[in-house]
């Protein structure tokens, strides 16, 4: 075989389909992740570009059944492409979410510090197992939850807390309320037929 068949074959080919299926799998990732948070108009876009990228690397590998290297440019491909739509929808941080903080603690400067930020906030008496608990359920955009959580440790190192993705919700006033619409607006202007 001459050497750049050799190339074409066994190298180029398992390259393409590498980072077609990285893009396929990404965009899938990031598809269902967003459809998860209701983002409606932007799904159908990202999956006419998760289909078209991998209808690309499917005829590739059709196209080269008996070379093993395609196999592993696909399997390479889909395991990188998982962990490339994870980390872009991490660092996108889209969504809100709800900490449910529950604590026997005094939470006078806990409520006062987060008074300060802005951050919503709800504060329930409760009954727990070692007797009365004070509930709090704290409202932020999800880029705020390690900002949040901080405060928590800082002021109430003791206190039980879970975290939760809210699909959506309505009235939130916070500080990054604007920063909010700005990256809806970026999302939206992807969208021809966005109004």
């Amino acid at each position: 075989m001459p050497e750049k068949e050799f190339l074409i074959e066994w190298i180029l080919f398992p390259m393409i389909i590498f980072a077609s299926r990285a893009t396929d799998v990404s965009l899938g990732t990031l598809r269902s992740v967003l459809a998860n948070k209701g983002m409606k108009k932007m799904v159908p876009f990202i999956g006419f570009f998760e289909v078209l990228f991998w209808l690309f690397a499917i005829s590739t590998v059709m196209k080269n059944l008996s070379n093993f290297m395609c196999y592993l440019g696909w399997a390479g491909g889909y395991a990188t492409g998982i962990y490339i739509g994870l980390s872009i929808e991490e660092r996108l941080a889209i969504g809100t979410q709800v900490i449910r903080v529950f604590t026997q603690q005094d939470i006078t400067k806990l409520i006062s510090t987060l008074l300060e930020k802005n951050y919503s906030y709800t504060i329930l008496d409760g009954e727990g197992k070692k007797g009365a608990v004070k509930l709090i359920f704290i409202v932020v955009k999800r880029k705020d939850v390690s900002k949040v959580t901080e405060i928590i440790h800082q002021y109430a190192p003791q206190a039980f807390y879970s975290i939760e993705d809210i699909k959506r919700a309505k009235g939130l006033a916070n500080r990054n309320q604007t920063s909010s619409i700005s990256q809806q607006s970026f999302f939206k202007g992807l969208l021809p037929f966005s109004k």
